[in-house]
């Protein structure tokens, strides 16, 4: 004697006056997924071959959104070859599910994906969009923090001195060696391509002046910027955008703390000033890496190249390099907090964050070099 599993989706069939009446049993849920998609095939062929028919869900044991999107279907298949479907049941979860089901099916639409100009307009005016809603948002955030300045200004108890003094720690005294490497390196590679170029016309002498001006003006300031935005500002998005997942900022403001006092004015004072440290050391490093390189290519003996640097750099040179260090570290400190403050509960979040912090920091700490070389050109400094 066969044991017939009581289960399994199960449908009947029968002819009620020139209706096709369907008494379906069972489990209709996503365990029995293979049964359910025969069954669904062969419901779907019945239903399509005659011109009225009706599904009766009252000995269903189980349903769930598989069984009900797999009926709506049905039901959505036969409507388009013109056959009027009835679902009945004397359960009323059964009509919810079905209702939910083909609500939200019905909201989904596929993406369509123009091509040719049309897509290249759309890019460009999301894009426009954003770096308009970025920048609104830059300025409310930019008058949040000088209004925390201005309170700490006029409350320094409010000031979290310790957490300057770790953020400086972190960022100067940590920094420092991969700063004065990479400084190193750079002024020895400038100072060897400006040497076999210079020998050309006889001018190796000239290398003095190429490395020591690029080097004090320019390469430190923006290498060391470069280096705090990827590695600094990268953190400082990392830290606060991991608070924000833990709803930590939240348990500040319910502290009565403001988040922007605790976590953000320390984090860029301790920028603003460490940078023009930072530059200094990367100035001095890419010069004793420009000197080795031009007594050893170039013949030019450490005296030498001392004296005629004395000669040739005047203190504006030195002052154009550190004018431009805290602004830049101002900039660099603002967008990495404001895209950690950005971060949503996901950690797919988090890491969208974190590089678009890094690449707005360095395109940023490029602008504003560029701004202050048409500067400095303007008033012959």
């Amino acid at each position: 004697m066969a044991v017939v599993n009581d289960a399994e989706p199960q449908a009947v069939y029968r002819d009620d006056g020139g209706v096709l009446a369907v008494s379906l049993a069972g489990r209709w849920s996503v365990e029995r997924a293979p049964r359910l998609e025969a069954l669904t095939n062969e419901l779907s062929e019945r239903v399509r071959s005659v011109g009225q028919a009706r599904l009766d869900l009252s000995a269903i044991e189980r349903l769930d959104t598989l069984g009900a999107y797999l009926l709506g279907q049905v039901r959505q298949e036969g409507q388009a070859h013109g056959v009027a479907v009835e679902v009945t049941s004397s359960r009323p979860e059964h009509a919810v599910l079905l209702r939910e089901v083909e609500h939200e099916a019905g909201d989904y639409r596929p993406p369509v994906h123009p091509i040719g100009l049309v897509t290249v307009l759309v890019n460009i005016g999301q894009a426009v969009i954003r770096f308009g809603r970025d920048l609104a948002g830059g300025a409310v955030f930019l008058g949040e923090v000088m209004t925390a300045c201005v309170g700490v200004l006029f409350g320094p108890r409010r000031f979290r001195g310790p957490s300057l003094v770790n953020q400086v720690e972190l960022i100067a005294f940590a920094g420092a060696p991969i700063i004065v490497l990479i400084s190193f390196l750079v002024g020895c590679i400038v100072a060897q391509q400006g040497i076999f170029q210079l020998q050309r016309f006889g001018a190796t002498a000239f290398v003095v002046n190429l490395t020591g001006i690029l080097v004090l003006r320019e390469l430190s300031v923006l290498l060391t910027s470069i280096m705090v935005a990827g590695r600094s500002g990268s953190a400082f998005t990392a830290e606060i955008g991991s608070m924000k997942m833990r709803e930590e900022i939240d348990a500040l403001r319910v502290m009565g703390l403001d988040p922007i006092e605790v976590l953000v004015v320390p984090r860029i004072l301790a920028l603003i000033i460490s940078l023009p440290i930072l530059t200094f050391i990367s100035a001095m490093s890419g010069l004793v890496g420009a000197g080795l390189v031009s007594w050893l290519y170039g013949g030019i003996g450490l005296d030498t190249f001392l004296e005629r640097l004395k000669s040739v750099i005047t203190w504006q040179h030195f002052a154009v390099g550190l004018i431009k260090a805290p602004f830049m570290a101002f900039v660099i400190g603002l967008i990495a907090s404001i895209e950690g403050l950005a971060v949503k509960g996901s950690a797919e979040s988090l890491g969208h964050q974190v590089t678009a912090s890094v690449v707005k920091a360095i395109f940023m700490v490029i602008v504003v070099d560029g701004l202050f070389a048409m500067f400095f050109a303007s008033i012959e400094m």
